[in-house]
């Protein structure tokens, strides 16, 4: 495992302060082009859609959202990194196009599929299932094997050393909701991947979410605030808890971006949260922009042969780049736009 130098670690909070104060308010959306069902298909040779995302991004920045996260999947990289990262480099070129900057994610321990990453085509959806498709990055396995671990760091080193000093490249999502599945298994790769992705000194800031109160997840988030250089989270919560989250995370002294939010069905949306957003200052990212594969306006948990429900959980627009609600769409204009 990559150590560092006595004196190396987060950035300072002045450091990461001014950092903040020259970006624009953050506002965007967690990607995955409509015709891909996860991240693997996202990003594989055989189903990289650059049209579709240029037509799709395009949309989001006609909304003013200036950036978008997305999620990169550990084992297309395995089997052809240059592919994986001159695909990616595409993918920052069009979104440099369109107006928008890349929060992207390495390491993720969602796993909705119910099963570990794997090449070639993905299953298709389960009709009526939110994000049936959805698999971890690199998978639970590796998470609990530090044999595969020295390929992780090389996975880490490569990524995020070759975008290092990318402008493109808003910050560096290092591993999403870990412990999901695993809990304290993931504490040991959650410090390893900070440490790989900071001997690779990049430019932009590293952080990893804070995802879920429990107290079985108190030790992860300990580990992830303390090397975060950002405090990143997550809240689908309704009003009045987001605000109170956000007063409680002011106390970190670092600046805020919430990577995930809106879900209709537990009255986290758009009239009421992005203008909350907006007036304290916190970068924040919807989850969805386009309906698609991943069928994420479906609920949490919906079960095969759901009907179309008529509120949607997640997303903004139609696959054909209609809105899902008119108002929606004028407040997040009105926001960006102001």
């Amino acid at each position: 495992m990559t150590s560092l130098p006595d004196g190396v670690g987060p950035w300072p909070p002045e450091r990461a302060w001014r950092w903040y104060a020259a970006q624009p308010w953050l506002c965007g959306c967690n990607y995955v082009p409509s015709n891909a069902i996860n991240s693997t298909d996202m990003w594989q040779a055989e189903t990289f859609s650059p049209e579709v995302i240029s037509r799709e991004l395009g949309w989001a920045a006609d909304l003013g959202m200036n950036t978008c996260r997305v999620f990169v999947q550990y084992l297309v990289w395995e089997s052809d990194p240059a592919g994986l990262k001159e695909r990616f480099a595409r993918f920052l070129a069009i979104c440099r196009n369109c107006g928008m900057r890349v929060l992207p994610v390495l390491f993720d321990d969602c796993h909705f599929a119910g099963r570990e990453p794997y090449l070639g085509p993905q299953d298709p959806p389960v009709a009526g299932v939110h994000n049936s498709g959805w698999t971890p990055s690199p998978g639970h396995l590796r998470v609990d094997d530090p044999a595969s671990w020295p390929q992780l760091e090389r996975y880490i080193t490569d990524m995020v050393g070759s975008f290092a000093q990318d402008p493109d490249i808003v910050a560096w999502d290092l591993y999403n909701e870990p412990g999901v599945g695993t809990l304290v298994r993931s504490l040991p790769l959650l410090e390893a991947v900070f440490a790989w992705a900071r001997a690779a000194q990049p430019t932009q800031p590293l952080t990893s979410c804070l995802w879920n109160q429990s107290t079985e997840y108190d030790e992860l988030h300990r580990v992830a605030a303390r090397n975060s250089d950002v405090i990143s989270f997550h809240d689908y919560n309704p009003m009045p808890q987001l605000g109170e989250r956000i007063a409680e995370l002011r106390s970190l002294g670092r600046p805020l971006i919430c990577t995930e939010w809106m879900a209709r069905i537990t009255g986290s949306g758009f009239e009421s949260h992005l203008p909350v957003f907006r007036r304290e200052g916190v970068g924040c990212y919807c989850w969805g922009l386009v309906t698609g594969k991943t069928q994420t306006r479906y609920v949490w948990g919906s079960k095969p042969g759901t009907p179309e429900p008529e509120l949607w959980l997640h997303d903004v627009l139609h696959a054909d780049g209609q809105p899902y609600r008119q108002e929606e769409v004028d407040v997040i204009r009105a926001l960006t736009h102001g």
